[in-house]
């Protein structure tokens, strides 16, 4: 795994693609979830209840900090440089999309001392959807991160923590997507619609000096990597229109000074 990111870092170098790497996700896709540190914790005789225990189980995430340390300060294989040290990464994201139902993701956030105490170079976010919770009584009903323990707001109101980003999920483009291919009326001209919609928004907010910086599409595959599809994969080579359009998206946004 270690050796396919170093050469996923050197790629990215040597053709100038930033990058943002998420240690863990919150589900069992890719390799996400928790099942492993949770084994480790019963080996060692701790007792858990669920997957939730991650974020409040001293043991186990005394295991993520290990693991995560292991990360900040390996020794590519290629480059010979500490991932810490290396440009090509900008930020580290603690956790695709942490939920804690009985925790309000407070530990997760509580890592971020931690973190920079070992990598003060790097930018540093959560990786939450961007769900309300009580600091926002009047729009939690809206986009209820209650029902799942988490508050966008009053979580990133963290020092260590440095910018923040949302995860949009519209229903019908969701609809569209988890029916790719089975609906007669579905065509990827919707899909190349609503993303330029969506970039054109999050362009006019950041070339006016608002809230948003940048945007990035959910998830670009190479081909023969069917495994990995989950609905919305886009495969670049198979789909020159959505290629353009992000091709358009990035070219506008090296304009944002």
């Amino acid at each position: 795994m270690i050796l396919g990111l170093d050469f996923v870092i050197s790629k990215a170098k040597k053709y100038g693609i930033p990058l943002i790497l998420t240690l863990r996700n919150n589900y069992h896709d890719f390799g996400g979830r928790q099942p492993q540190y949770m084994n480790w914790a019963k080996a060692a005789g701790v007792p858990i209840n669920n997957d939730d225990d991650f974020y409040t189980n001293a043991v186990v995430k005394g295991y993520y900090k290990y693991r995560f340390k292991g990360v900040l300060i390996g020794i590519s294989t290629i480059t010979r440089v500490s991932y810490r040290d290396k440009p090509t990464i900008i930020e580290w994201e603690l956790m695709n999309e942490p939920r804690c139902q009985v925790d309000y993701s407070r530990k997760t956030v509580n890592m971020t001392p931690y973190v920079k105490s070992i990598d003060n170079k790097h930018l540093l976010s959560i990786g939450m959807e961007g769900l309300y919770g009580h600091s926002i009584p009047d729009r939690k009903q809206n986009i209820p991160g209650y029902q799942v323990s988490t508050d966008f707001i009053s979580n990133h109101l963290v020092r260590e923590i440095d910018f923040a980003t949302i995860h949009a999920y519209p229903g019908i483009c969701l609809w569209f997507f988890l029916n790719l291919g089975k609906d007669p009326g579905y065509s990827t001209s919707v899909r190349d619609s609503f993303l330029n919609i969506v970039y054109t928004s999050i362009y006019n907010f950041a070339r006016n000096g608002r809230t948003f910086g940048g945007g990035l599409v959910w998830q670009i595959l190479a081909e023969c990597l069917e495994s990995y599809y989950d609905g919305y994969e886009i495969v670049l080579s198979q789909n020159p229109p959505t290629s353009n359009v992000i091709a358009q998206q990035s070219n506008k946004m090296t304009t944002v000074g």
